[in-house]
């Protein structure tokens, strides 16, 4: 016993070592990004997230689709954001296809409103599209070249994560005021403690040039980016949050250098932003701490919703947005795909909710852009009395559900639904809230009043394994 105790010392490093996965088994990363702009030379483009008949005159920064791609052992995860408005689940289902061998491949867009129309709803009139189908097929390739390459590049990497409030460059545009403000950043270094890349989540509407630009742009996602980039000398993947609500950079006040306060719509505002921004992360990052991200784990749900917007319908019958349709049959996990709409027949929409956890990382990714209150539950109790559904039970919220040591919600994930807005918070009807002489703006983007109560009860049923998807 003695002699053991003896050598203990010297055998407890080669212990250690053989206790340490093999170099195979460590975690790998890797980033990449391809070109999506259109080519607006070429052929009309309409621009999303305003108004009809926004044609697109140039391009002042390029669209990309930016990706990092996470590999332990026999599992492998992408995760993919575009400077895009919204993609729909069925392109990202087509782009999964082309993507075999991943654990899991997850496409947020940004929620940019001073790209292409990528959904219908923007094009030269309200009774016609603005998506043009080759542009989507390009998008897709672009997508997955990113992925590819992005795999290509993985290597050995560590990682560390950092967190910083930013109140002041959110505005909220309904009330009950409600802000998300939390910016979380990860940056990825290898055994020489170089970057390898980074990671910036933050929850705003992309849309500081306003609706009178018409030179497509990234917005604040590019100038932000790009300062990080030049920063830190690696590649930074932006990923959108809870936008809903209304989480925008219009009438953020920003300043110059002078003190001179800078106008919406203007390019230089746009870029002080997204410098503003950058330095968020910056101040993130050096607070960050190191990160366990493995094993890799990613579960998703396949969910129905109903589809009880009239517009949408509208829409859906003109052409104006492609998209399948099923029957509503009160069951969020099962329905029936039909060709045509019969009667008055209920439909609704098929979409999906996933679950990520990367070691001590637990990442909610949600199909559109939810509200903070249903994020962070701080869902309006007691309702307000010109509520539509002031008796609606509140929603089991997102991070709730979340028990990991760290959190991050990715929004517009794998799906653009429009506004997930808290049941007991709608407000289509008068006499409306907080004494307002006309409803707020929010509802005529959602699918419905029970878009949020199925999305968040389908998540929470997801994390704790409740009924087979």
């Amino acid at each position: 016993m003695r002699f053991y105790l003896l050598i203990l010392p010297l055998l407890l490093p080669f212990t250690l070592l053989l206790a340490d996965a093999p170099p195979g088994e460590a975690l790998q990363v890797g980033f990449a990004e391809t070109d999506i702009t259109p080519k607006v030379e070429k052929k009309t483009v309409y621009m999303a997230g305003f108004g009809h008949n926004r044609k697109a005159t140039g391009v002042h920064d390029k669209l990309k689709a930016r990706a990092v791609v996470l590999a332990h052992g026999k599992e492998k995860i992408a995760l993919v954001a575009v400077d895009l408005v919204g993609l729909f689940h069925p392109q990202v289902e087509s782009v999964r296809k082309k993507l075999p061998g991943f654990t899991y491949v997850l496409v947020s867009s940004t929620h940019n409103h001073e790209g292409p129309d990528t959904l219908g709803l923007w094009g030269p009139s309200p009774f016609q599209s603005g998506v043009d189908a080759v542009y989507l097929d390009e998008v897709e390739k672009q997508i997955v070249s990113a992925v590819q390459a992005a795999d290509a590049a993985r290597k050995p990497a560590s990682a560390r994560i950092g967190k910083a409030n930013a109140p002041e460059l959110l505005h909220d545009a309904r009330e009950p005021f409600v802000k998300h403000d939390e910016l979380i950043a990860l940056v990825f270094r290898d055994k020489d403690e170089k970057p390898i890349g980074s990671i910036v989540q933050w929850n705003c509407h992309p849309e500081t040039l306003g609706d009178k630009n018409t030179q497509i742009s990234g917005d604040f996602v590019g100038y932000a980016v790009e300062a990080l980039r030049t920063k830190y000398r690696c590649p930074v993947v932006y990923l959108t949050g809870t936008v809903g609500g209304l989480m925008t950079s219009l009438h953020v006040e920003i300043k110059n250098a002078a003190g001179e306060a800078l106008k919406d719509g203007t390019f230089e505002k746009t870029a002080r932003y997204g410098e503003l921004l950058a330095e968020t992360a910056e101040r993130a990052l050096k607070a960050a701490k190191p990160l366990k991200l493995t094993p890799l784990q990613a579960k998703k749900r396949i969910v129905y919703l109903p589809l009880d917007n009239k517009l949408f319908l509208l829409a859906r019958q003109l052409g104006v947005l492609k998209r399948e349709a099923f029957r509503w049959t009160g069951d969020p996990y099962k329905a029936e795909a039909i060709r045509e709409i019969q009667g008055d027949k209920p439909l609704c929409t098929r979409s999906e909710v996933a679950w990520l956890r990367l070691g001590d990382l637990d990442i909610a990714a949600i199909p559109g852009e939810i509200y903070p209150e249903l994020v962070l539950d701080k869902v309006q109790t007691p309702a307000d009395p010109g509520a539509d559904f002031p008796d609606a039970a509140v929603e089991p919220a997102i991070y709730k559900q979340l028990r990991g040591p760290h959190r991050m919600i990715i929004g517009l994930a794998n799906d653009e639904i429009g506004y997930i807005v808290p049941k007991r918070q709608w407000d289509e009807k008068a006499p409306f809230c907080y004494g307002r002489k006309k409803a707020q703006y929010g509802e005529v983007n959602s699918l419905g009043p029970n878009t949020a109560p199925l999305l968040c009860r389908a998540f929470q049923d997801l994390v704790r394994g409740n009924r087979s998807p």
